[in-house]
C-alpha cells in the first residue's frame, strides 16, 4: 500500500497534468486565423491610370438587430409590416444572410465588416467583454475603408463594436449586450439618438445596435408574447429612418441596411448550426434602388428551411457596401458583390467591379496556396486537372475574353470557385501541440491507473468493470458527431441500466425493490422534462408544452418544492438560542426566492402565472428584480454564516457526519432553485427525493456511490435543458442579482446556472460518502465494543481514538473518490482530445467537436476541479471534524 502523502501528490500531479493538457491541446485547437496586414487601396485591384467604378451612395446607415432571424422579417407572422411594403414596392433589396458557425455576435460582425469567417476562438472571446485581443484595429474593413476616406462613424449599441473598433467612431454610447433581462432600456438608449443624429449633416456612416430582440430570445424564445410587439418598435424606427432619407436633403445619397448577426432556434439560443440560428435577415433600402426594377413579394413563402429570397454569405455584405460607396474592397474578404446591385453601373463598371472582386480574391489565393502565383504567370491554362490549376484556368480565360458579358460570367465563376476553396479549407492546426496535449493526457491518467493497480479500489469485480465500461464506452462515443450531438440518450440508457442494476442488488437483498423502482420512474419524467439534444430538440416536453399551458399545475409544484426546502431548513437551523432564529431563518429565503421568480415570470414569461396570481405578480415586480436576488443571496450567506459560527446542537456529535454536512446541501438547493428557470424548479426537488432513495438503498461500497454520481451528474446536466451546442447555455439567470456587467461575477453565475444539477449532485454524493462513513464507523465501534473490556479505565481514551480511525477513514474515502472521478475525467478528456485531433478535417468539426470540446474544458478545469475535488473535499472535511 502506498503511502497517503504519495497518493495526495499523485492526485495533485495528475489533475495539473490533466488541465495542462485541456489548455494546451485549446491553444493548438483554436489557433487565430492569420490575416493580410493593413488596408487596401484601389491601386492594387486597378492598373496604372484606370479608374475604379464611381460610388453609388455617400452614406451608410447600418441598423443591425440582434438575432433578426429572416423569417422576423420577411414570414406571414412579421412585425416589420413597413418593411415589407418597401419591398413590395421594390425600393428595398431583401436576402437570407448565411451565418456560418459559430452564430455568436463578435464573430458575425467581424464576417459582416471584413468580408472573412473568423475562428471558432471568437466565440471564447465573445464572452469576454473585457477581452482586448479580439480588436480589429489592425484588419482591413469596411469601417477602416470609411475613415481612411476622411469621412466620420458615429454608433449607438452593442458595445462589442468599441471594443472590435476602438477610436473608429467621432460620437457613440454603447450597451452591454450580455445583460439579458433588459429587453426595453437597452433598446430605448440607442433610439434616442436616432431622431437627433438623422438631422446632423456631420457624419457619413451611422451604426445602430439593437438588442433588445436577442435578449427575448433568450428569456423567452422566438414565439414570446414580447417579440411581435418588439419587432413592431423595431419596423417604427426602419419607418423613421427611411423618412428621413426621403426627406432630408443630406441624407439623398444614403443606403439604409437592416440585417441581423445570426438568427435563433425554437429555443431563443444560438451559437449552433441549425437553419433557425444560421438564417439572418438582410435588407438595403433607398429611394434610388426603385431604378433597379425588381420585383418582390412580401410576406413571402420560404423556398427552405427560414430561406426567403436569395440566399448571399454574411461575407458578401463588406465587398457589396464597399463597392456601393466607391471604396477599395478590404484585404482578407471572401464575399462576393452582390448581383443584383451591379445595374447600377454601364457595363464596362460592371466588369471592374467584378474583376476587382476577383483581383482580391486572388491575394487571398495566393497567401493560402503560393503556387497559384506560377499559375497566373503563366498566362494561359495547362493541362492539369487539379483544383487551383481549374481555378486558374477561368481567370485566363476571364481575362483573355474580350465580350463584357463572358468576362463578367467568368470573373464571377472565379470568385465563386475562390470563395468555396478559401471557405472549405482547414484551419492551420498546430498538430504538433495537439499530440503533446494527448500524450500529457495520457501521463495525467496513467498516474490515475496506478490507483487501480497498485493500492486498489473497493468495490466487487463486477462494479469495476461496470465502471470502465461508462468510462470506455462514453469515451469512444467522442468519435461519432451524430452521438455527441445526442450525448444525453447515453446517459439516459445508462442511467437507467444502473437503476435496474440497483432494483436486481435490492431482490437479492431480500428488498422488495421499491425504492429502485420508484427511482427509475423518476428518471422517466426527468428525461421528459426538457427535450435537448438535435433530433428531438423541438418534440413535446413537460416543461414547454404542458406546464406554460397549466400554470396553476406548474407553480403547485413549485410551492411544493420551496415548501420542501422550508421544512428541511428549519429542522437544520435549530437553535439552544433562540426558538425563533431556525423558522425566521428557514423561511426567509424561501419567500424571497419564490417572490423573486414570480416577479421574474412577471417580467418576462407572464404566461406561467395564473390570472389570479398576475396582479400580485405585477405589483411585487415594480421592487428591482435585482434586489430581490440580491436579498436572496444575502440571506443564503447570512445562513451559511451562522453554520459556520453556531452549531445546532444536535449536530456536534461526534461521527454524524451527515447531519453536519445537510444544511449546506439544502441551502445550495434554494440558491440553485433561485438560479434555475422556473419550469425546473421541481426537478430540483425530484433529484433531492431521488438522492434520499439511493441514501434510504444503503449503498455499500464506494464505487457504487461513484456510479451514481457521474451518471445522475450529467443525466441532471441534460434534464435541465442543456446540451453540447452553444445554444444551449442559459444565460437568462447569469445576471440575477448584478446591476451591471461584471465578466467575473456573470461568468460563475453562468456556470453555476448551467451546471446546476451536476453541482446538486456533487454535494449529494459527498452527503451519501458521510452515511457510508457512519455505517463503517458504527461497525467498527461495535467490533471494537466487543473485544474491549467494559471495566477499562481508559475508556475516554479509547472514545477519542474510535475518533481518530473516524477521521482516517474519511480522508481516505475522500482520495478513493478524487482518485475515481479523476480517472474517469482523464478517459473522457483524452477521448474527446483524439477525437478532435482525427477529425479536425470533419465536416461538422466547428459545428459538433468544437463546442463539444469548450464543453469538455468546462467539465474538466471548473467542474471536477474546483466542485467535485475541491469543493466536494471542503464539505467532506467539515462532516469529518
Amino acid at each position: 500500500m502506498v503511502q497517503a502523502s504519495i497518493r495526495w501528490l499523485r492526485l495533485a500531479a495528475g489533475n495539473i497534468l490533466l488541465v495542462a493538457a485541456v489548455l494546451i491541446f485549446a491553444k493548438a485547437f483554436f489557433p487565430y486565423k492569420p490575416f493580410l496586414q493593413g488596408l487596401a487601396q484601389h491601386a492594387d485591384y486597378h492598373d496604372e491610370g484606370q479608374v475604379p467604378a464611381p460610388a453609388q451612395f455617400e452614406k451608410i446607415i447600418f441598423m443591425l438587430i440582434d438575432a433578426l432571424r429572416s423569417d422576423f422579417v420577411f414570414g406571414d407572422n412579421s412585425g416589420f409590416q413597413f418593411t415589407q411594403s418597401l419591398i413590395r414596392n421594390g425600393v428595398a433589396l431583401p436576402f437570407t444572410a448565411n451565418a456560418v458557425s459559430p452564430t455568436i455576435t463578435m464573430p458575425k460582425i467581424k464576417a459582416l465588416t471584413t468580408g472573412s469567417i473568423p475562428g471558432f476562438l471568437d466565440l471564447i472571446l465573445n464572452f469576454a467583454e473585457s477581452d482586448t485581443t479580439s480588436t480589429l484595429a489592425t484588419q482591413d474593413n469596411w469601417l477602416a475603408q470609411v475613415k481612411q476616406s476622411d469621412k466620420k462613424l458615429i454608433m449607438f449599441g452593442d458595445d462589442t463594436w468599441l471594443k472590435l473598433f476602438p477610436g473608429m467612431f467621432d460620437r457613440t454610447e454603447g450597451t452591454v449586450s450580455f445583460f439579458v433581462s433588459d429587453f426595453t432600456e437597452v433598446d430605448n438608449n440607442v433610439t434616442r439618438h436616432v431622431a437627433p443624429e438623422l438631422n446632423q449633416a456631420d457624419w457619413d456612416t451611422m451604426i445602430l445596435h439593437y438588442l433588445g430582440l436577442d435578449h427575448i430570445g433568450h428569456k423567452t424564445g422566438p414565439r414570446s408574447q414580447h417579440m411581435i410587439p418588439k419587432q413592431i418598435e423595431m419596423d417604427g424606427i426602419v419607418k423613421q429612418i427611411y423618412h428621413a432619407i426621403e426627406t432630408e436633403d443630406h441624407l439623398k445619397e444614403t443606403l439604409f441596411v437592416l440585417v441581423g448577426d445570426h438568427g435563433m432556434n425554437d429555443g431563443g439560443g444560438h451559437g449552433g448550426s441549425s437553419a433557425g440560428e444560421t438564417s439572418a435577415a438582410l435588407v438595403f433600402m433607398s429611394p434610388k434602388l426603385k431604378a433597379l426594377g425588381l420585383e418582390y413579394k412580401a410576406p413571402e413563402v420560404p423556398s427552405g428551411e427560414f430561406r426567403y429570397y436569395r440566399k448571399v454569405e454574411q461575407s458578401d455584405v463588406a465587398p457589396t457596401l464597399t463597392t456601393l460607396l466607391g471604396l477599395p474592397i478590404p484585404k482578407n474578404n471572401l464575399g462576393i458583390v452582390a448581383e443584383e446591385f451591379l445595374p447600377l453601373w454601364n457595363v464596362d463598371d460592371q466588369v471592374k467591379i467584378l474583376s476587382t472582386n476577383a483581383k482580391e480574391l486572388s491575394k487571398l489565393i495566393s497567401a493560402s496556396y503560393p503556387d497559384f502565383d506560377g499559375l497566373l504567370a503563366q498566362g494561359k491554362c495547362n493541362e492539369k486537372k487539379g483544383e487551383l490549376d481549374s481555378l486558374a484556368c477561368v481567370w485566363h480565360s476571364a481575362v483573355a475574353s474580350n465580350i463584357p458579358t463572358e468576362k463578367m460570367k467568368l470573373f464571377t465563376k472565379f470568385a465563386s470557385e475562390c470563395q468555396d476553396i478559401l471557405t472549405s479549407a482547414a484551419t492551420n492546426y498546430d498538430t504538433s501541440s495537439m499530440l503533446l496535449a494527448i500524450i500529457i493526457g495520457f501521463v495525467s491518467l496513467t498516474l490515475f491507473l496506478t490507483t487501480w493497480i497498485v493500492d486498489g479500489i473497493e468495490g466487487s469485480i463486477f462494479y469495476k468493470l461496470l465502471f470502465w465500461a461508462l468510462s470506455l464506452s462514453y469515451g469512444g462515443m467522442m468519435i461519432a458527431s451524430s452521438y455527441v450531438e445526442e450525448e444525453q440518450q447515453y446517459w439516459y440508457w445508462a442511467s437507467t441500466g444502473w437503476g435496474v442494476i440497483l432494483f436486481i442488488r435490492e431482490l437479492q437483498r431480500d428488498e422488495s425493490g421499491l425504492k429502485s423502482i420508484v427511482f427509475i420512474t423518476l428518471l422517466r419524467i426527468t428525461r421528459r422534462w426538457n427535450q435537448t439534444g438535435q433530433k428531438y430538440a423541438g418534440a413535446d416536453d413537460i416543461s414547454k408544452d404542458f406546464l406554460s399551458h397549466h400554470p396553476l399545475f406548474l407553480w403547485v409544484l413549485v410551492f411544493f418544492s420551496y415548501t420542501d426546502m422550508f421544512w428541511r431548513l428549519k429542522r437544520d437551523l435549530r437553535s439552544k438560542h433562540s426558538a425563533l432564529i431556525g423558522p425566521v431563518l428557514s423561511i426567509s429565503p424561501i419567500v424571497s426566492s419564490m417572490l423573486f421568480k414570480l416577479s421574474m415570470a412577471a417580467l418576462d414569461q407572464r404566461e406561467l402565472i395564473p390570472s389570479f396570481m398576475m396582479e400580485f405578480a405585477e405589483n411585487f415586480s415594480q421592487v428591482s428584480v435585482v434586489t430581490q436576488a440580491q436579498l436572496v443571496f444575502s440571506v443564503l450567506f447570512m445562513i451559511v454564516t451562522y453554520l459556520f459560527l453556531v452549531r445546532n446542537p444536535s449536530l456536534d456529535r461526534a461521527g454524524d457526519g451527515f447531519k453536519k454536512i445537510q444544511p449546506f446541501h439544502n441551502v445550495l438547493t434554494v440558491f440553485i432553485a433561485t438560479q434555475s428557470r422556473l419550469p425546473n424548479i421541481p426537478v430540483i426537488w425530484l433529484f433531492n427525493v431521488m438522492l434520499v432513495l439511493i441514501d434510504d438503498m444503503k449503498l455499500d461500497s464506494l464505487l457504487q456511490l461513484i456510479l451514481t454520481c457521474l451518471t445522475m451528474q450529467h443525466v441532471s446536466f441534460y434534464a435541465l435543458g442543456n446540451s453540447n451546442a452553444i445554444s444551449s447555455v442559459d444565460l437568462s439567470n447569469a445576471y440575477n442579482g448584478v446591476s451591471g456587467f461584471n465578466v467575473g461575477v456573470v461568468a460563475l453565475l453562468c456556470f453555476l446556472t448551467n451546471w446546476a444539477g451536476p453541482i446538486l449532485w456533487t454535494s449529494g454524493t459527498v452527503l451519501l460518502m458521510s452515511t457510508l462513513m457512519a455505517r463503517r464507523n458504527k461497525q467498527q465501534q461495535g467490533l471494537a465494543k466487543k473485544d474491549a473490556d467494559v471495566n477499562n479505565k481508559n475508556s475516554g481514551i479509547d472514545r477519542r481514538e474510535d475518533r481518530n480511525v473516524w477521521k482516517v477513514s474519511g480522508m481516505d474515502i475522500y482520495l478513493k473518490y478524487a482518485e475515481v472521478m479523476s480517472t474517469f475525467r482523464a478517459v473522457a478528456m483524452v477521448a474527446v482530445m483524439g477525437a478532435c485531433m482525427v477529425l479536425r478535417m470533419h465536416l461538422f468539426v466547428w459545428t459538433v467537436f468544437s463546442p463539444k470540446y469548450l464543453f469538455a474544458m468546462v467539465w474538466t478545469g471548473v467542474h471536477h476541479i474546483f466542485i467535485d475535488l475541491l469543493v466536494a473535499g471542503v464539505v467532506h472535511f467539515i462532516g469529518t471534524t
